[in-house]
């Protein structure tokens, strides 16, 4: 149950956005730039999701997690196996060496920002990394863990029903973040 009176049938985020309005519009415009957008990152918006979807299982956040994973799927060519493996254990994924080592700065960032070391850095370069992508790494660390303690801070509805997520992630995957949600049965 959420902490505060939310409109029914919109899960997590979603459902903020519509009680705030005015502060949806940056919100989305925020995550646009960060993990849609192909012109403002040299990571490809399935590498962005990627490290969005691992922040959030680290942060626990059942809504952003599931989503954007779900989204990481559909930019990935359906590769709902690598999303999994990344979440389950990433440096034993078939993800890049460079991509491992940005994930290693997201886990610091996402538990204190203060523990990124200059040798993650250096390491971060030597495995392909450039400064843009280091930076965009950390930015979307520190955005998704304000999303997560936004998503559950006011307790808001997690679906259950994996073809929820799936269904938020083809949407988002395709259209991007600046379109109208769809409202979902809280039965699910």
């Amino acid at each position: 149950m959420p902490h505060i009176d939310l409109p029914a049938g919109y899960p997590g985020i979603r459902s903020l956005f519509m009680y705030s309005p005015v502060t949806a519009l940056p919100l989305n415009n925020l995550v646009q730039t960060l993990l849609h957008d192909k012109e403002t990152s040299t990571l490809t918006p399935g590498e962005r999701e990627l490290i969005a979807t691992y922040t959030s299982s680290l942060n626990n956040c059942k809504y952003c997690a599931s989503t954007h994973g779900a989204i990481a799927k559909y930019q990935l060519d359906g590769n709902e196996e690598l999303v999994r493996n990344v979440v389950a254990d990433f440096e034993h994924s078939d993800l890049s060496p460079k991509m491992k080592a940005l994930l290693k700065i997201a886990a610091k960032v996402q538990r204190d920002g203060k523990d990124v070391t200059a040798h993650d850095i250096s390491f971060a370069k030597e495995q392909g990394a450039t400064e843009k992508e280091i930076h965009d790494t950390v930015l979307i660390t520190a955005a998704f863990c304000m999303f997560n303690r936004y998503v559950d801070g006011l307790a808001t509805w997690a679906p259950n029903d994996e073809a929820v997520y799936d269904a938020i992630g083809k949407q988002r995957a395709t259209e991007g973040y600046m379109t109208k949600p769809f409202v979902v049965s809280e039965s699910k």
